[in-house]
């Protein structure tokens, strides 16, 4: 798993990344006058601001555990994520409102070539760093990064369909595509705008591990519960990267303190090995507590 310094370098060069690529927009539609572009740079001011919140949110959520927040900081992240999928569907509105605008009244485009290989070079960057940040936030479950990540992925699909659009336009002469180009941008933005942050408030509300993962949990605990009777009440949840695992360990009600404490430092190892970064929590019942034996 990337450590804590490593993501927070990436988060602090994504702010750098995201003005170079807003920077090479704002060129491509000043040089060419095209809504389309307008709407594809402004996207991009939300790149900007998304870069710096979820640099703060990283620091914030990995700042260690204290007395007022005893279970660290990892919520933080989810902070940052539901907070770019606002700013994504303000994007969109001010997109819509410029597109309906320009609608009734196409223009030709000034220097569409220049602008729009600029604006191809902007794109190229952004898929080359969403990849970067989407993979190592995966790694390092961190909902901030990964929502930051593919966040610059819509931009790139956005800029690949306003190219394609304005091309069009230019050869056909058919200037209403520009205009037409910026409401389909508006609208594919506003709908990631809407999916994010429904994912973000998801884990907000501690929401479970995915099934199989699930699965995976229930399978090293079972593979390493030897002496025990059985587990129940397996509950998992998330907050930004911590995962926290909790359930009930049945053991004879003979058995010592000594040995059933041996066989939980046992399965909280395999846990913690296999989920990297887990809090595990065991609660030993005595055997008159099974629900399956």
């Amino acid at each position: 798993m990337p450590s804590n310094g490593k993501l927070q370098r990436i988060a602090m060069w994504s702010i750098v990344v995201a003005l170079g690529i807003f920077a090479l927009k704002l060129a491509a539609w000043w040089l060419t006058d095209s809504v389309a572009l307008f709407s594809d740079a402004m996207e991009s001011v939300v790149n900007v601001v998304a870069s710096c919140v979820a640099w703060y949110a990283l620091r914030i959520a990995h700042t260690p555990a204290d007395d007022n927040h005893p279970f660290g900081h990892h919520k933080a992240e989810y902070f940052s994520a539901v907070l770019e999928g606002v700013l994504i569907v303000v994007a969109a509105l001010l997109i819509i409102h410029e597109s309906w605008m320009v609608l009734f009244e196409p223009r030709p485009l000034d220097a569409p070539v220049v602008g729009l290989v600029i604006n191809g070079l902007a794109a190229v960057g952004n898929g080359l760093w969403a990849w970067l940040l989407i993979s190592t936030g995966r790694k390092a479950r961190s909902p901030a990064m990964v929502a930051d990540g593919k966040h610059l992925w819509t931009d790139v699909v956005t800029s690949a369909g306003v190219i394609s659009g304005l091309v069009l336009a230019v050869a056909t002469g058919w200037y209403w595509l520009d205009p037409v180009m910026a409401l389909v941008v508006a609208l594919n933005i506003l709908w990631h705008g809407w999916h994010l942050v429904g994912e973000s408030v998801q884990g907000l509300m501690d929401v479970s591990v995915e099934p199989e993962e699930l699965a995976r949990i229930e399978r090293v605990i079972a593979d390493n519960d030897d002496g025990a009777l059985e587990f129940h009440d397996l509950k998992t949840r998330e907050a930004g990267r911590a995962r926290f695992i909790e359930f009930h360990l049945v053991v004879p009600s003979d058995m010592t303190v000594e040995a059933a404490h041996r066989i939980c430092d046992r399965i909280e190892g395999a846990l913690e090995k296999a989920q990297p970064g887990a809090e595990v929590t065991i609660h030993v019942e005595p055997e008159h507590k099974a629900k399956f034996c």
